[in-house]
């Protein structure tokens, strides 16, 4: 216990340091968090190529493994940068530290961070972030939010992807909703297809106005 007191405290001390960089530069920096498949490079993909010119973004990306998402990203002709965690579960701020000081940001931007798959770990870690985005999707269980509370009662955003596929699928959407709401009423949800883009006019105009 005292030693995940102390890597949580120095973590948090990274953060902080992160977070005035941020302010400083007029960074609004989102945290997208998810379980493995929700889709979230996806989602990102097309807000990058629908928002190209109009919205200034950089992208951190955090995988195990692999250059796969930050190559996809890169063909957007967004600015990113790959972390590769290794063995580890989850993005630490000093690991977005070091990744900032290779994406040279520029001010009055966006930067989104795309932590590693995973609905436990990330959810313990600050990274500096102003905002994080928690993505599900319908072919996930509508009871995502209560089995991983910590996650939900974390974030800001609660975006509920793969729409396109509910008629196949078991999920109910209002149900997610509500059960969300048990563990953080302050949540804001965006229900899309990032596939067919039905829904990302609602999330768009929530990052035009971030």
């Amino acid at each position: 216990m005292i030693l995940e007191q102390d890597v949580l405290h120095k973590n948090n001390l990274l953060a902080e340091r992160n977070r005035g960089f941020f302010e400083g530069k007029n960074i609004r920096a989102i945290n997208l968090v998810s379980s493995p498949g929700s889709g979230k490079t996806t989602l990102l993909e097309r807000t990058l190529t629908d928002l190209k010119g109009e919205l200034p973004f950089y992208i951190v990306e955090g995988d195990q493994q692999t250059m796969n998402d930050a190559e996809r990203i890169s063909a957007t002709g967004a600015p990113v940068v790959q972390v590769n965690t290794g063995s580890g579960c989850h993005l630490d701020a000093s690991m977005v530290n070091r990744a900032l000081k290779e994406l040279d940001i520029k001010d009055d931007s966006i930067l989104v961070i795309e932590n590693v798959g995973n609905l436990v770990c990330p959810s313990m870690f600050d990274l500096g972030e102003s905002t994080r985005v928690v993505v599900i999707s319908v072919t996930e269980g509508d009871d995502k939010p209560i089995k991983y509370p910590d996650m939900f009662r974390t974030s800001d955003i609660c975006i509920i992807n793969k729409t396109d596929l509910l008629p196949y699928v078991d999920f109910d959407v209002e149900k997610a909703k509500e059960y969300a709401l048990r563990v953080n009423h302050h949540l804001k949800f965006f229900a899309v297809s990032a596939k067919s883009g039905q829904g990302m006019d609602a999330w768009y105009a929530w990052l035009r106005q971030c």
